[in-house]
């Protein structure tokens, strides 16, 4: 999968299975995105005419679309002031039924409706010229954007039913959630446009036209439903002053853990192997269910809301490009220890693992090379190796959380749009190619409004074998910002003397560093000094706990609603 940080001649490693799909794979693809897209229809449908029915009514003489009605209510201006996009707001807004009558209440789901419209619209034109022929890389970027759409679809979707739902039944559902969904479709979005960009011709001439305003209209539902305003971004996560919908934020349990994690999970990731009864064993000397991951993941069952245990035992699996789709709900990888069980060149969505090694054994000369990439929400990954060069993980969207990892890298090695809590791992730094510069992470939250960013949390910054040596050639920088409003912050984390005393490096000469956020709390070691770091607007060292509170896990990732159930030790707060 292209995503969006390489140079035009620099190698694609992680490509989606889908990239060499023959003809009759890609009919099958298109029909069951068609079905979808007829359920999602559906749905909308469904949605705007129980709208209407509530007393949203359409517009006066049965004029639909006439010009005398064109200038916004009050409530129409006021919600459209809260986004990024206000012009684009009103219009799409006063094209959909039942907008004029709306309160602001009202508009929110009118919001959620349009942009799914929208969303699905594209997602049916897209899958439309799949059948013209396309250079291999023109391929893969038109499948991953394919994909990504779907994922998209699915996010706005199970955003609207948690939402209509809250109002109508008046439950509350907790307003985290549904940010995190639409944050994620957004990086979706981001990383489909991305991918497009290293390509030219007519079907990315095409794609454009499909995908006209997708991004902005899905910043401004954001913005809508969050109740923030542009100017609303305080450099925190998101704690608005305003909301629509009534917020349930769960209080920290006795445990300090999420909640998102099942008591049998949390259990799971406690026992000893042998105490583990598996779904599915992978050996690849045959004496398992299966001799590749892959066959286990085809084979684990789709949609399923009991965990599947897939144990892979000790070996090297050399299976560049495995997958585990959205479909594949509650998987679990269970491994025989770091450096024991690895695997080469993996791609992970939705899931577990523990005690295992993903490596991408592409030298610090190949550029983009990642081993591992999360865009699930709610994934955990304990206990595991994660080794590579540039972009060794792609935190790429949704809550995540890793604990007692070892993490290898150089440029950009930890990069992504997740929200994503690490804590008690070691982060290492390796030898990069010649003129290099080392960067731990690159974060690309390109909107002020989304609840993502990277928290690194009582954790080691170390330097690897292979620079200790050299180091004072090669400096480390803690980050980087990809995008505009990129978010990390370090706190109580040991930094040892290969880290520059800048702290941090400009993507370039021009990006801009005052709307980042940049935070370090309370860090030690030689590396941690503050006194020369950069002198971004962005930039801060956070003195105050309630503030470097806002990064832990039960504030930042939710996490005292899930992890308690996977039984993996954590902090919920700034500390016991």
């Amino acid at each position: 999968m292209g995503y969006g940080k390489l140079e035009p001649s620099d190698p694609v490693i992680s490509q989606p299975q889908e990239a060499a799909s023959s003809a009759p794979s890609r009919r099958r693809r298109n029909k069951v995105i068609f079905l979808s897209l007829l359920s999602i229809t559906l749905l909308v449908a469904s949605a705007a005419s129980a709208a209407v029915l509530i007393g949203l009514r359409t517009r006066a003489s049965g004029a639909p679309g006439s010009s005398i009605h064109r200038t916004p209510t009050q409530a129409i201006s006021r919600t459209c002031s809260k986004t990024r996009y206000p012009d684009l707001c009103v219009n799409s807004l006063l094209d959909f039924p039942g907008s004029l009558t709306a309160s602001e209440r009202d508009l929110v789901h009118i919001s959620f409706n349009m942009t799914l419209q929208h969303l699905s619209k594209a997602l049916y034109n897209t899958a439309g010229i799949s059948y013209l022929q396309m250079e291999p890389r023109v391929r893969s970027a038109f499948d991953d954007c394919l994909e990504l759409l779907d994922d998209s679809v699915d996010a706005f979707s199970r955003a609207l039913l948690n939402v209509g739902v809250g109002q109508q039944s008046g439950a509350a559902t907790p307003t985290n959630d549904v940010i995190t969904w639409l944050s994620a479709a957004l990086t979706n979005q981001d990383t489909c446009m991305e991918g497009l960009a290293d390509v030219s011709g007519p079907v990315k001439d095409q794609m454009a036209g499909r995908l006209k305003d997708l991004e902005q209209l899905m910043s401004n539902c954001l913005a809508i439903f969050s109740g923030s305003s542009t100017d609303d971004f305080s450099g925190v996560p998101i704690q608005n002053r305003r909301r629509l919908m009534d917020s349930d934020i769960s209080e920290e349990n006795a445990g300090g853990l999420p909640r998102w994690l099942s008591e049998r999970d949390r259990e799971l990731l406690d026992l000893p192997i042998s105490g583990i009864q598996a779904d599915i064993v992978v050996s690849s000397n045959g004496n398992g269910t299966y001799t590749t991951i892959a066959e286990a993941i085809k084979k684990a069952p789709e949609y399923s809301t009991r965990r599947t245990i897939i144990y892979v035992r000790a070996g090297r699996y050399e299976e560049p490009n495995l997958k585990v789709g959205r479909k594949k709900k509650n998987l679990m990888f269970i491994g025989d220890g770091k450096g024991k069980t690895v695997i080469s060149a993996a791609t992970g969505e939705g899931f577990i693992a523990r005690d295992m090694t993903f490596e991408n054994s592409a030298g610090p000369d190949k550029h983009q090379a990642v081993a591992l990439r999360v865009g699930a929400d709610h994934g955990v990954v304990y206990r595991c190796n994660i080794i590579g060069y540039q972009d060794t993980l792609y935190v790429h969207s949704n809550r995540q959380f890793f604990r007692e990892c070892d993490i290898y890298g150089t440029v950009d090695f930890i990069f992504g749009n997740a929200a994503v809590v690490f804590q008690n791992c070691s982060i290492y730094a390796r030898k990069p190619g010649p003129s290099q510069k080392n960067t731990i992470t690159a974060q690309n939250r390109k909107e002020p409004t989304q609840n993502t960013g990277i928290s690194i949390h009582a954790c080691r910054i170390l330097a690897a074998s292979d620079l200790q040596p050299v180091k004072g050639s090669f400096p480390t920088y803690l980050g980087r910002p990809w995008k505009t409003y990129s978010r990390v912050v370090y706190m109580l984390s040991y930094m040892s003397d290969h880290i520059s005393p800048r702290g941090w490096l400009e993507w370039n000469a021009t990006a801009p560093v005052d709307k980042l956020y940049y935070g370090e709390y309370m860090n030690s070691g030689p590396g941690a000094a503050v006194g020369q770091r950069v002198h971004w607007p962005g930039y801060r060292v956070i003195t105050s706990t309630v503030e470097a509170s806002k990064f832990t896990v039960s504030q930042f990732i939710d996490g005292s609603s899930w992890l308690p159930s996977t039984q993996v030790a954590f902090l919920a707060g700034l500390s016991d």
